[in-house]
């Protein structure tokens, strides 16, 4: 009878720590010991260590400083942050991965496969890449503006989804990492100690970081892949802000996957010119449509050479391979018809003058 009770007991011992958490520790979340971390910034440490940073955003008046520990791992500078500030720092309001370019081009799936496991952090965080000095940036703005990273964060969400900016968040990054027919993206931005600024998107190979668009590059990508809007194109060799561009691209892909035909439609309006050609004719004006349409045909032509040469597919254009009643192309085959493929490009530009034209 008495190992009946005893069996009992352990039963409902066992079932109240399920129902607590299946944990026998109860965790204090007052919100007098805990604060939020709203990002994490991640770069070579010494000795090949990780040197981790986040701005401690304490919830009564107390003045903003950022916090940094060298570690191996991930999961270890989190103890390390907990061990530096007398609040215990929670990482449910994480929304921002910032990843220094030099880690990115070894490979980020380690830091990305940690961030995954752990069932507290959203997969809607953002991520980017990030070229100089963070951490500099972060402590030269403190000074006028404590809430930083919260604007930082206001700037992703906002440019997100509206194709001026390449946002990408956690899940979207995963789903084409493991897609055999895309590229992965990030955009890269660039901090110096007064400025943070967006330099374009940066291109995976896997989960190595390739390659990052330039001025043009970048506009042109936005045009033919994301989001086939601008509102301003500026073309300073030719001196020109094109506004409101809409783009329409159609895509033709041979059988034999040897050429890639790219005809981009283009409607906007001249913006601005130089001075010298502020008053055109109609003649002039299709001269000059013209000159931008070979201008940008030979740029595309070369930014998808470029793409080639790195066997990356941020476009997507091994979609175009698939055929009714014949296999796919696996993921070699793609990246060496790609790689030998002849690529044209024909651009169809429509632009509204400044003034009305003289006949």
């Amino acid at each position: 009878m008495k190992h009946k009770h005893t069996k009992i007991l352990f039963v409902i011992f066992v079932n109240m720590i399920v129902l607590s958490g299946c944990s026998p520790i109860k965790e204090k979340n007052l919100i007098e010991e805990i604060a939020p971390v709203t990002f994490w910034s991640i770069r070579k440490g010494e000795d090949e260590n990780l040197r981790m940073s986040t701005l401690i955003p304490p919830l009564v008046k107390e003045k903003k400083r950022l916090l940094t520990v060298q570690v191996d791992l991930l999961k270890e500078g989190m103890k390390g942050f907990n061990l530096k500030y007398y609040r215990e720092l929670k990482v449910g309001q994480l929304r921002m991965l910032l990843i220094s370019e030099e880690i990115a081009k070894e490979g980020i799936s380690p830091l990305i496969d940690t961030i995954l496991t752990d069932p507290d952090i959203s997969k809607r965080l953002y991520l980017a890449v990030v070229r100089g000095n963070f951490d500099e940036y972060m402590n030269n703005q403190l000074k006028m503006q404590e809430d930083l990273d919260y604007y930082l964060y206001r700037m992703f969400k906002h440019y997100d989804n509206q194709g001026k900016l390449t946002i990408i968040n956690l899940h979207q990054f995963m789903k084409t990492l493991h897609s055999p027919a895309h590229s992965p993206l990030l955009p890269v931005f660039e901090a110096s100690e007064e400025n943070f600024q967006y330099l374009g998107t940066g291109i995976f190979n896997n989960d190595k970081l390739i390659e990052t668009t330039n001025y043009m590059e970048e506009q042109i990508f936005q045009l033919i892949d994301n989001d086939h809007f601008l509102k301003y194109f500026a073309i300073r060799d030719l001196s020109i802000v094109l506004g409101h561009v809409k783009a329409n691209v159609h895509l033709n892909m041979d059988n034999t996957y040897s050429e890639l035909k790219l005809n981009v439609q283009l409607n906007g309006r001249l913006d601005e010119i130089a001075r010298e050609h502020k008053l055109l004719t109609r003649d002039e004006l299709s001269r000059f449509e013209s000159e931008i349409e070979l201008y940008l045909e030979k740029q595309t032509i070369k930014f998808l050479k470029k793409l080639q040469k790195n066997k990356v597919d941020p476009l997507q254009l091994r979609k175009y391979t698939l055929r009714p009643f014949s296999k796919p192309l696996n993921g070699r085959e793609w990246s060496n018809r790609w790689e030998r493929m002849e690529v044209k490009v024909d651009y169809d530009l429509k632009i509204q003058p400044l003034t009305d034209t003289k006949n």
